[in-house]
């Protein structure tokens, strides 16, 4: 039988897929077999974990011990030193380093800050755990004034030097005022005037203000006084006063603060005259006038004698300021009057003060004493039948009434000096007006106390 291809082109194609089918498949099989194992090794590659890179610790080396320690009664500076870790042989030289510089005995206070730093002897040796770290003695700073501090610093040869430092402050001004109904210390108190500044305050107006009779209820005071900030905004000083006013049943007392002829400052008042005199009409504040010179019936002896000072009560403790500038001729007990100080002023003049509870600290015979200086403070001592200063006034050697003697004025401006004068007052009166009266309590350590 022969076929004919071009009559029967239907089954010669389907011959030909069967003939063709399973190569197809083969090769296919081939393919698809080489293409999957490389898939395969790869994820096996994939999921092979990667190495972790090991960390290495840092070497941790010593470092400076800083200790901050406060000054208790009866500390000494040694003591402390060695206390907070140093070698005495350091603690000693250290303080060998201070002559000169700081005095222990008196510069250091109760209450005193000091920051002592420890270094460690080795800085290269890492710190292992095993082996306690040494330390040595390495600086030391040491407050002495509010804007001064000593430093002590170790050196390379195992030696200290001591230098002063001066410290980084903030100089504002301080406005307050206030009406007096009890007296002037204890209103200025009230009105958050500290008490460093009230004594200054009292002192200054204490040359023409009889603080016994003078002063009034309803009478009035304002003031502008200087203080010192530290980088830390703690007040740290209160310094001058640079402008006060009393006004009293109506009459007005101003006083400036100004440098005189021979450069020392003073204070004025707006005419230029100094306040200052020979000698101040009442040597205390907050005190009563309890008897007056002249004869009296003396209250313990019974019988009638010459008074010759004048009696100022108060409570036990008031300060007593000394009058004037002088020497303390006496400071001891002195019979009837007990505790008792007399000052030579000059040639002329001389002041006693009685019946003392104590002396003021470095008050003694052939000291060297400023007015308004605090000397000694009110007591009963000797004959007396209650706490208050006895005050006497000797003019060659007599006693006379304090209350009646009349004393020249200091200084006063003139000319340029005078121009200079009334050019700073205006510029005070505009520098009082533009501050905002300090608040009594504030945040931030902002309030007005010592």
């Amino acid at each position: 039988m022969r076929f004919d291809v071009r009559k029967k082109p239907a089954l010669f194609a389907i011959a030909a897929v069967v003939v063709a089918l399973p190569v197809v498949a083969f090769m296919a099989g081939l393919l698809v077999g080489t293409d999957t194992q490389p898939q395969v090794a790869a994820s096996a590659t994939a999921a092979k974990p990667q190495a972790i890179p090991t960390r290495v610790r840092e070497p941790e080396y010593p470092t400076p011990q800083v200790r901050t320690v406060e000054i208790e009664n009866g500390d000494k500076l040694m003591e402390v030193l060695i206390k907070a870790g140093a070698e005495r042989a350091d603690a000693h030289k250290a303080i060998q380093s201070l002559e000169g510089v700081y005095d222990p005995r008196r510069d250091l206070r109760v209450g005193d800050k000091l920051q002592i730093t420890l270094g460690p002897v080795d800085t290269t040796t890492p710190i292992t755990g095993s082996e306690p770290v040494d330390y040595q003695l390495s600086s030391l700073q040491l407050p002495k004034t509010y804007d001064r501090e000593v430093e002590v610093t170790r050196t390379p040869d195992a030696a200290f030097t001591a230098r002063e430092v001066e410290l980084p402050l903030i100089t504002e001004f301080v406005r307050a005022t206030g009406s007096i109904d009890s007296s002037l210390f204890v209103n200025g108190r009230d009105a958050g005037i500290p008490i460093s500044v009230l004594t200054e305050l009292i002192r200054i107006y204490s040359f023409d203000v009889d603080f016994q009779r003078d002063i009034w209820n309803g009478d009035a005071f304002e003031i502008m006084f200087e203080r010192q900030r530290n980088e830390d905004d703690v007040v740290v000083n209160n310094g001058d006063i640079h402008y006060a006013k009393l006004t009293m049943r109506g009459s007005q007392l101003p006083l400036y603060r100004f440098e005189t002829s021979k450069g020392t400052i003073d204070y004025f008042n707006e005419k230029g005259e100094s306040v200052r005199k020979a000698l101040m009409k009442t040597p205390l504040d907050g005190a009563r006038l309890s008897s007056r010179f002249g004869k009296r019936k003396h209250p313990i002896l019974g019988y009638t004698r010459l008074h010759a000072g004048v009696d100022f009560a108060a409570p036990t403790g008031t300060p007593i300021y000394a009058a004037g500038d002088g020497t303390v001729e006496v400071a001891h007990t002195n019979g009837g009057y007990g505790k008792y100080i007399r000052i030579r002023h000059n040639g002329t003049y001389s002041t006693a003060y009685a019946h003392l509870n104590g002396y003021a600290r470095g008050v003694r015979q052939g000291k060297r004493v400023r007015q308004g200086q605090v000397i000694g403070y009110v007591g009963s001592t000797g004959r007396s039948t209650g706490p208050h200063l006895h005050y006497e006034i000797h003019r060659h050697g007599k006693q006379i009434n304090p209350l009646g003697l009349k004393l020249p004025s200091g200084e006063k401006l003139g000319g340029e000096r005078l121009t200079a004068f009334q050019a700073l007052r205006e510029s005070v009166y505009a520098h009082f007006a533009e501050l905002a009266p300090a608040p009594l309590t504030a945040e931030g350590g902002k309030t007005l106390a010592d």
